[in-house]
């Protein structure tokens, strides 16, 4: 998932629809994710790389906007900064393949609904942003599910954790990079293809690809994570320009949400009255921290 700040007044009916696609998209992903949890999550990954590339390339060459590519790879700061930020959302992407696999969804799920919360907390203390009781409160509340879920569990749920923090600072570095939401995806995956392409290789010499050796259904699946991957990214990079903040941040729960579903009612994961309740209280957290940005975002009308 990817949350770019959108720096629009107004929302837009084109940019809502973007944004909804994306996000739907993003909910559904964990089916994909549950086709190939076969194949290990590195090779998935690198499939993911390799095959994002030509259609981000392919999207900025039809709209023109090229330059902005051309000027970073040959800007060491902004290689430097990109290269963390491809080194972050290859990790979130490893434990999210790894957590749909193995029967964990509810974990990712709830991973991405602590994520704005912490997204406040780190402005808080790498920003020295002032926190409002409202946003204490809501970050209180959160934490205090994770230490529910630690305590029941008698270990941290490290996937939610993983996958909090590691979007977490990948959102807050990729507001780094001077370049637009497709052009810094596309810098990433460049970053990222020399090793996916030797890791590939790798795989295919010593037997252990499932890419053109094992059934024709696992290469198409590996083909088609390109399309899986950049297009929500490409989609919700247009639609976030287009909208407000406040809309935007309502509709980041959407795809958790679905998720979360799809984790309870299809998947059959366990949901035991503990998870329940701290899902209760993540839910409150997120209402605390919304409304109140509502409430202002309709006076100011």
């Amino acid at each position: 998932m990817n949350q770019i700040p959108a720096q629009q007044s107004g929302d837009s009916t084109r940019g809502f629809v973007f944004a909804l696609m994306a996000y739907i998209f993003w909910g559904f992903l964990p089916f994909y994710m549950k086709a190939v949890a076969h194949v290990s999550p590195l090779e998935v990954i690198a499939h993911r790389v390799i095959w994002s590339v030509p259609i981000a390339a392919a999207v900025l060459i039809i709209l023109g906007r090229t330059a902005e590519i051309r000027k970073a790879l040959t800007t060491p700061r902004m290689l430097a900064m990109a290269s963390l930020t491809a080194a972050l959302i290859t990790l979130n992407w490893g434990v999210y393949i790894w957590a749909i696999g193995t029967g964990r969804a509810l974990d990712a799920a709830l991973g991405y609904f602590i994520n704005p919360l912490f997204s406040i907390f780190l402005g808080a203390v790498l920003l020295k942003e002032k926190l409002s009781r409202v946003q204490i409160c809501a970050i209180a509340l959160s934490a205090s599910a994770v230490g529910l879920l630690t305590w029941h569990a008698g270990s941290l749920p490290w996937v939610s954790v993983a996958l909090t923090v590691s979007w977490g600072f990948y959102a807050f570095f990729r507001k780094t990079l001077p370049i637009g939401p497709t052009q810094g995806f596309l810098l990433e995956v460049l970053l990222l293809t020399p090793p996916a392409l030797a890791f590939i290789v790798y795989l295919m010499s010593t037997g252990q690809a499932h890419f053109m050796a094992g059934t024709p259904t696992d290469t198409w699946l590996l083909i088609a994570s390109g399309v899986v991957t950049a297009t929500p990214l490409i989609l919700y990079g247009n639609g976030a320009k287009l909208l407000k903040l406040s809309t935007i941040g309502i509709m980041q729960y959407i795809a958790p949400s679905i998720i979360f579903i799809i984790a309870i009612f299809v998947f059959k994961e366990p949901f035991d009255t503990v998870r329940l309740i701290a899902f209760i209280m993540i839910w409150s957290a997120l209402v605390i921290y919304t409304v109140p940005g509502l409430i202002r975002s309709r006076r100011s009308k």
